[in-house]
């Protein structure tokens, strides 16, 4: 359990400096003065255009370094937010400077203070707070493994393995607040560079993936008053994101209302879809899906996929019928409760719907049972590799501490007997080798690899967890 407990002063830093600290993009500050290890104190943003000032974290120094002109400055400068430039001035007035690597700890909620004055004077100076803070380790910035590996990398002075990464999370950051895309494409880089733990999603954006099952509700309509078409254009829009977030490219010009398509996605495969908002789907839609799909689309109809979707069950006697009106017209029915669910699993792995593969299991008639046979299907091939994951973790502590995991390499052979002593199906060589270069990879990050020239010879050392 991690106590709380007072932080009487505060390291006065510039803004962007401590920017970078809480972000995780770097682990060092240049105080003014020699820090001792283990030294706890706020971290205050200095800026003279305000009168109350945020404190939203705290640090323990780790290390204090001196360096001089005989230190390399320019990886000093990769693995860290200043330009060289910055530190040939300030050698250029002095033989040498002070940097500190600092473990940094997010506070369970900003403290505000007036601003203190004369505080440019203070700047990587200490200043006493008004108040005493109330603090406790339960929120690091970053890992313990991380920074660890953070802490060596810059210690050994070792230069960055993916500048050009680094360069280009530096560019998004200009524009990520006002971009989603560019976000996450950060927060991607960010948590592959080591300089955060876990993706970060904005759950209020995904919000409208809960609503999908109730929309597609018409008895929604009595509770809110709305008409039926209102019920149905609701269902239909949310169906429509709901296809979208899932990769389909959902076309506009055969949008929905009387005699249009509800919706049509052209790729990665032509698919025409009907939404039925309701208790229940009705005999007719079967057939008003193939009439209006075959005037909209006319030859190309009978290329498509075709998909019902409502929260209902069908009718008595379009039920009767089903296996042979949905076998004829090849068109496949889901219910919204298993939309949501393949939407709920895309969202919290981006990457793990592959929509070719989707296609085999939209067959005619009902397939809720085969869209989540589909859904198990990835579940286990995710759990999968977080137990490869971990079972690489295990065997790297199990002869030395969990602080120097990160240090240690693994072999194929060596990852795949110890995952078959606890688990099966049993792995080849050959199959664990195949996971491991994927979970290897830079768009994965989990694991990093030594490659030799006998692919037996490869090595695979730990880097985070794949989170189930």
């Amino acid at each position: 359990m991690n106590q709380s407990f007072s932080l009487p002063t505060a390291l006065c830093l510039a803004v962007p400096d401590i920017e970078a600290l809480i972000q995780g993009r770097t682990i060092a500050a240049l105080p003014k003065m020699f820090l001792r290890p283990g030294q706890k104190f706020a971290l205050y943003p200095v800026d003279i255009s305000i009168n109350v000032v945020s404190v939203k974290a705290w640090a323990k120094c780790e290390l204090c370094q001196i360096p001089d002109k005989t230190t390399p400055l320019e990886i000093l400068s990769q693995l860290t937010i200043w330009k060289p430039e910055t530190f040939e001035e300030i050698l250029q007035k002095q033989p040498h400077f002070f940097i500190a690597y600092l473990r940094v700890y997010n506070l369970s909620e900003p403290f505000e203070i007036p601003a203190i004055p004369n505080i440019q004077d203070k700047l990587g100076k200490f200043a006493p707070l008004p108040n005493n803070i109330s603090a406790s380790e339960a929120k690091p910035v970053l890992s313990d493994h991380v920074f660890i590996q953070r802490k060596r990398q810059l210690e050994n002075l070792e230069p960055p393995l993916h500048p050009e990464l680094e360069e280009l999370q530096s560019g998004l950051s200009q524009i990520a607040n006002n971009n989603p895309a560019a976000q996450q494409l950060e927060n991607d880089i960010k948590v592959f560079l080591g300089w955060s733990n876990a993706p970060t999603t904005n759950t209020s954006d995904l919000a409208w993936i809960k609503t999908i099952t109730s929309l597609g509700d018409r008895s929604i309509e009595f509770e809110e008053k709305k008409s039926n078409y209102q019920a149905g254009t609701d269902f239909e829009n949310i169906s429509r994101q709901s296809l979208d977030f899932l990769g389909f490219q959902v076309e506009n010009a055969y949008k929905g209302g009387a005699g249009g398509l509800d919706l049509y996605c052209s790729q990665p495969y032509p698919l025409v879809c009907e939404c039925k908002a309701g208790r229940s789907i009705p005999d007719r839609a079967v057939e008003e899906l193939d009439r209006i799909g075959k005037r909209h689309l006319q030859e190309n109809y009978l290329q498509a996929v075709r998909l019902i979707i409502g929260p209902g069950e069908p009718t008595k006697q379009l039920r009767q019928s089903l296996q042979k009106s949905a076998k004829i017209s090849k068109t496949s029915i889901i219910k919204a409760m298993t939309l949501q669910k393949l939407v709920e699993l895309k969202a919290k792995y981006p990457g793990a719907i592959n929509l070719i593969e989707l296609k085999q299991y939209l067959e005619p008639g009902q397939i809720d049972d085969k869209i989540n046979e589909y859904i198990d299907k990835i579940e286990k091939e995710i759990k999968l590799r977080s137990e490869i994951i971990k079972s690489i973790k295990e065997l790297c502590e199990q002869n030395h501490e969990s602080s120097q995991i990160i240090h240690q390499q693994v072999t194929v052979t060596e990852i795949r007997v110890h995952y078959n002593v606890t688990h099966n199906p049993k792995l080849t060589d050959e199959i664990a080798h195949d996971l491991l270069i994927e979970l290897s990879s830079p768009l994965t990050g989990y694991l990093g690899i030594i490659k030799t020239t006998d692919w037996k010879s490869d090595k695979f050392y730990y880097l985070r967890e794949l989170t189930i």
